[in-house]
């Protein structure tokens, strides 16, 4: 406790020390340097959204708008002999809000998912892998022919007909595997996933995909695949929740609007950049995709051009879903909507959380309709085709997942910078009341009794 009132007293002080910089190198001109650099996020916000919402000559004036405000700025500052000035200020404010966020910190345990014994020994385990996932993981570390040592039974996606992996996973399943597990993508990880949350049993993740956010929020090692088979040998449970979108099960999110559009575009996988460019001006002036509504337990979400569910909410901040979860195991759902119909929208999302157009909000249930009966759904980054309204829940606990006892781990969440709750944590140490007991006294009558005179007999003569 003393480390964390030390640091956010330093924290004041490199505040301090940026606003002394600026008073005392620029005086009044500091006014004019600040409102320089707002007024330039703001033309580069609005310009980023112009390129995004637009076409043509329109759009690389656009960029070339938001490549240059910057440029403006240091070439204004520079000309004022204010550019060390403002590198200095900026230098101390941000060491102040690394300083901040250390001492807001609190315990590290507190960030870890409780561990469980990975009881009964696994005595059939049976991995599923996809040779072609990750740029061909599997193949590259050898981990067919290392898994088949440590006693497990793989299958190989392969050939040129479609598998389904649910009906290999089931089969496995009735054929007496007592624990199922993916190396492969987090599509492919979300539908063994339920399957094994179904059955009851436990559930492997091997990091072999493209992304695998799961396996990273797992705190898995997401270079190196081949480490993730000591969890049969030498293994943790950890029980995660589990989303469900209409009977379907996610495992790091479900996205709507714009982006789930994008995805379910047919050019999209031969090139990503061009189709997103090309798609999102439709999108973002409402000239293609349907017209969202949203429910998540009593609050209303009116026409969000994007919606992000996530099983478990992300980091502080994150408004993309890119990046990680400290936990899962909250038994809630992250939720993040947006709504930028105009570049004085995109402007207001310098505000973060406090943006008009965004809400970031976490429920138990959040319920989807739309004008068209059916709406693309992103689910773990796989498009599909889902009918209208949507519902997307969380199962808390429903998924038994084997670990390495020995793994990376997940690094503990950076709180957000919250000045009032770092003034009281600066302030002195206030003394702790020690409770003293007071020897009880024997009970005394407030009042005097009253002396009750007993009658005798009268003596005989």
């Amino acid at each position: 406790m003393g480390r964390r009132r030390w640091l956010a007293r330093l924290s004041f002080a490199l505040a301090g020390l940026a606003i002394v910089i600026l008073l005392v190198f620029a005086g009044l001109r500091s006014l004019a340097m600040l409102a320089i650099a707002v007024a330039a996020a703001v033309v580069s916000l609005d310009a980023a959204y112009v390129f995004l919402s637009r076409r043509g000559v329109v759009r690389w004036l656009a960029f070339a708008v938001f490549v240059l405000a910057p440029v403006a700025v240091i070439v204004i500052y520079a000309f004022r002999n204010l550019l060390w000035v403002a590198i200095a200020a900026a230098a101390a404010w941000l060491l102040a809000g690394m300083t901040g966020r250390l001492a807001l910190t609190g315990d590290q345990e507190d960030a870890r998912m409780p561990e469980h014994p990975a009881q009964p020994p696994a005595r059939h385990p049976y991995l599923i892998m996809n040779p072609k996932s990750g740029d061909g993981k599997v193949g590259k570390f050898d981990l067919k022919r290392r898994a088949e040592a440590l006693g497990a039974e793989v299958f190989l996606l392969g050939g040129p007909e479609l598998v389904d992996v649910a009906a290999v996973a089931r089969a496995a399943i009735a054929n007496g595997a007592d624990l199922i597990g993916v190396a492969g993508g987090d599509g492919t990880q979300a539908l063994v996933a339920g399957i094994a949350a179904e059955h009851g049993i436990p559930f492997m993740v091997i990091s072999a995909g493209t992304r695998n956010h799961f396996a990273l929020d797992l705190g898995l090692d997401r270079e190196d695949p081949s480490t993730c088979l000591a969890a049969l040998s030498d293994a943790v449970e950890l029980r995660v929740d589990l989303g469900v979108i209409n009977e379907r099960t996610f495992v790091n999110n479900a996205s709507f609007g714009a982006y789930a559009e994008v995805v379910e575009t047919p050019a999209y996988r031969g090139d990503k950049l061009g189709t997103t460019l090309n798609t999102l001006p439709d999108l973002l002036q409402g000239h293609r995709g349907a017209r969202l509504h949203a429910q998540a337990d009593g609050t209303q979400l009116e026409a969000p051009q994007a919606l992000l569910v996530s099983n478990n909410p992300y980091g502080t901040g994150d408004i993309a879903g890119l990046s990680r979860r400290s936990r899962l195991d909250g038994g809630i759902l992250g939720i993040v909507g947006i709504t930028v119909s105009s570049a004085r929208q995109a402007s207001s999302l310098l505000r973060g959380t406090h943006a008009a157009g965004l809400k970031v909000l976490t429920a138990e249930q959040i319920k989807i309709t739309a004008d068209d009966p059916e709406i693309p759904v992103g689910v773990d980054g796989e498009s599909i085709l889902m009918p209208t309204p949507v519902t997307c829940t969380v199962s808390p606990g429903a998924l038994r997942v084997w670990v390495p006892r020995d793994r990376p781990g997940v690094v503990a969440p950076k709180p957000p910078v919250n000045w009032a709750t770092l003034r009281h944590l600066a302030g002195p140490a206030r003394p702790r009341a020690h409770r003293i007991q007071v020897p009880q006294k024997p009970e005394v009558a407030l009042w005097p009794r009253k002396r009750t005179r007993t009658r005798t007999a009268p003596r005989r003569r």
